[in-house]
């Protein structure tokens, strides 16, 4: 009907509003990384010494532009195509870059005009930098929320990875069921991201400075995991979290009794996962085999698998680790012919340990 088209048309020209801020508030207004107006788009994580090689052959302009709130770095990217969404001035690309080494290839998306280009500047540099023959990445101006636009196929992608930008999206489930369109088959999102302890309010969502630092775009929580179980991404992993102190006095008084959080998420698109952690009796063993975790590796921040250890899992973990990537470096044990329930403590509170002052992370209590 003609009103329908007309809210459809009021509700696009707002996204349209929204993405305009965002990319004038980067583009223009930032300029570098101290800019910033709060530590929500900043961390103090331990950088990992393969990472903090990998950055010190990144170029210090692009350095200076990064604004992200993680290191997305998963393990085991040797030959994959990555694609990063809101790659900024492509500080993380590079970074992986070094990671697919010269089989692999990085694309990076960004609607920002100015960051894009300093991207692009830098690609033959890099290149030389890495030794490499010829550039291994790609940069594309565009919407995270049409991937389409800008070539990205079907089932065409081996990793996601998002630093601090989906939050800044005004169509978050177009971000999603795009990323679920171009992975590939046992392919994940893995990506870092600010989260609320509640439903944010309107009158800060149209905070243009709140909304751009990272803050009054984040998705409450709980949303966030029923949105992404909506575009198909049935299991979505929590890996690790922190909370965030925003540290502007001005700042905090705004945004009330709203509580943020960084955390990184992986989403694996893998057909057929249960919505909870069901038990079949089956079990896997590390082979200690992935490069750079000869003893143990995490999958998420219940999973933590020894070398050499019978583990039981669930179905959703034994397959996010059976149909994907990781297979070669696990032994596995059972199939899912019997059903004996459901692991205990399954449940669905707040899942940032850094939400509980003083809780041990280690604590879990059953499979999740």
């Amino acid at each position: 009907t003609v009103m329908q088209e007309a809210s459809t048309r009021g509700v696009l020209d707002i996204m349209d509003e929204k993405r305009d801020e965002v990319a004038e508030y980067y583009g223009k207004v930032l300029k570098v990384s101290e800019d910033l107006k709060t530590n929500a788009c900043c961390t103090s994580e331990k950088i990992p010494s393969d990472v903090k090689a990998a950055l010190g052959r990144v170029a210090d302009e692009v350095m200076a532009k990064y604004y992200g709130c993680g290191l997305v770095a998963p393990e085991m990217l040797d030959g994959l195509c990555v694609l990063d969404l809101g790659c900024g001035a492509g500080r993380d690309c590079y970074v992986l870059a070094q990671m697919v080494g010269e089989s692999g290839r990085v694309v990076g998306v960004d609607m920002t005009e100015e960051q894009i280009a300093v991207a692009e500047n830098y690609k033959g540099w890099h290149a030389d930098k890495f030794g490499y023959k010829q550039p291994n990445t790609v940069f594309k101006r565009g919407y995270i929320e049409r991937l389409g636009d800008v070539g990205i196929q079907d089932e065409s992608v081996d990793v996601i990875v998002s630093n601090c930008v989906v939050n800044l999206s005004p169509d978050k489930e177009a971000v999603l069921r795009e990323a679920f369109r171009v992975l590939k088959p046992g392919g994940e999102m893995y990506f870092s991201d600010v989260y609320a302890s509640r439903r944010v309010p309107e009158k800060l969502v149209s905070d243009p400075v709140l909304f751009g630092e990272c803050l009054s775009g984040a998705l409450y929580w709980n949303d966030f995991l029923n949105l992404a179980k909506k575009c198909g991404f049935m299991d979505p992993r929590l890996v690790k979290d922190s909370k965030i102190t925003i540290q502007n006095e001005e700042v905090e008084a705004r945004v009330g009794h709203v509580e943020f959080y960084s955390a990184t998420y992986r989403l694996f698109k893998l057909d057929g996962l249960e919505s909870h952690c069901e038990d079949y009796g089956q079990a896997v063993v590390y082979l200690g085999s992935i490069p750079g975790k000869p003893e143990s590796f995490t999958l998420d921040n219940h999973h933590l698998f020894e070398k050499g250890k019978i583990e039981s899992v669930c179905g959703n973990t034994y397959r996010m680790l059976h149909d994907t990537r990781f297979r070669p470096h696990f032994s596995f044990i059972g199939d899912q012919s019997v059903h004996y329930g459901i692991f205990a403590d399954c449940g669905t509170t707040i899942p940032f340990t850094s939400s509980r002052t003083g809780a041990d992370p280690s604590a879990t209590g059953g499979c999740c």
